[in-house]
C-alpha cells in the first residue's frame, strides 16, 4: 500500500487531509534537483544567480542553462526536471508569441505569469497529465511598475515577489534574502543587486564559487535581458572578495 494510503494514483484525487499528493511530489522533484537559485530586484534591476554544474567532461557548458529568453525583455529562470523546465518554457513563450500576434504589443510579465500559472493548475484536474516539475521564476522591468519579479511553482500558484529563493537550499536562501531586503528596502542600484545575489549564493552554499560555476542572468536599464558572461562575473565575485 502506498504512504499516502492511495490517494496519490490520480492527480484528481484530495486525500482526507486536503492534499493532492502528486503536487507535492512534483514540488519536492524541483526541491531535490541539486540545484539551488536566487533572485533578487533592485530598483532598477533584477538579477538571478545559480549553479552552473557540468556533471560530465565532454559535455559543452554552453549548453548548459537555466535561464531562458521568453522576449526581448522578459527573461526565465526555470528549475527542477530539465525536459520539464524546457516544456515549461516552450509553453511560456507560445503564449507570449500569441498575445503579441493578437494584440500587436509585448505581453505584460504579470499577465504572462497568470498564464503560466493557469497552464500549470489545469494540470491539477485532467487524470490524462501530470504536474511538471519545474518552478518558474519570470521577470522583466515593466513601463508602469519598474522591475518585477513573479514565481510560478507546479501547483499554478504564482505571485509577485521582491526577492525568491528556489532549488535545494530554498529555505535558507529565502532567510538570507530577507536579511538582505532588510538592509537595502530594494533600492540598491544595478552593480549591488547583482553582488548582493552572488553573495547571497555563496553564503547558502557556504563556498567561494568561481565565475565557471556560477550562472548570472540581468534584466535592467532599457529592459533588455541577457546573460552575463564569465569576465564579467569574475569582476564581481572580486569586487565581492576585496568588500570581505
Amino acid at each position: 500500500m502506498s504512504r499516502a494510503g492511495n490517494y496519490d494514483r490520480h492527480i484528481t484525487i484530495f486525500s482526507p487531509d486536503g492534499k493532492l499528493h502528486q503536487i507535492e511530489y512534483a514540488l519536492k522533484a524541483v526541491n531535490q534537483c541539486g540545484l539551488t537559485g536566487v533572485c533578487l530586484r533592485g530598483k532598477d534591476t533584477v538579477c538571478m544567480v545559480t549553479q552552473k554544474k557540468v556533471t560530465e567532461k565532454l559535455l559543452d557548458r554552453n549548453y548548459i542553462t537555466s535561464f531562458y529568453k521568453i522576449t526581448p525583455k522578459i527573461g526565465c529562470f526555470a528549475i527542477g526536471f530539465v525536459p520539464d523546465c524546457r516544456t515549461v518554457v516552450l509553453q511560456t513563450r507560445q503564449f507570449a508569441a500569441q498575445f503579441k500576434d493578437e494584440n500587436a504589443y509585448e505581453i505584460p510579465v504579470h499577465v504572462l505569469a497568470g498564464k503560466v500559472g493557469k497552464q500549470a493548475q489545469l494540470f491539477t484536474q485532467h487524470a490524462g497529465v501530470r504536474p511538471m516539475a519545474c518552478t518558474v521564476l519570470l521577470t522583466a522591468i515593466d513601463d508602469e511598475k519598474g522591475p518585477q519579479l513573479f514565481k510560478c511553482d507546479p501547483s499554478g500558484h504564482y505571485f509577485g515577489y521582491k526577492a525568491a529563493a528556489i532549488g535545494s537550499k530554498e529555505a535558507e536562501a529565502s532567510n538570507h534574502l530577507e536579511k538582505i531586503l532588510k538592509k537595502t528596502s530594494g533600492q540598491s542600484n544595478e552593480k549591488d543587486t547583482i553582488q548582493e545575489a552572488i553573495d547571497c549564493l555563496q553564503l547558502v552554499l557556504s563556498q567561494d564559487l568561481k565565475a565557471t560555476d556560477l550562472e548570472v542572468a540581468v534584466v535592467s536599464g532599457k529592459g533588455d535581458f541577457g546573460v552575463l558572461p564569465d569576465d564579467q562575473v569574475e569582476e564581481h565575485l572580486n569586487q565581492i572578495a576585496e568588500k570581505d
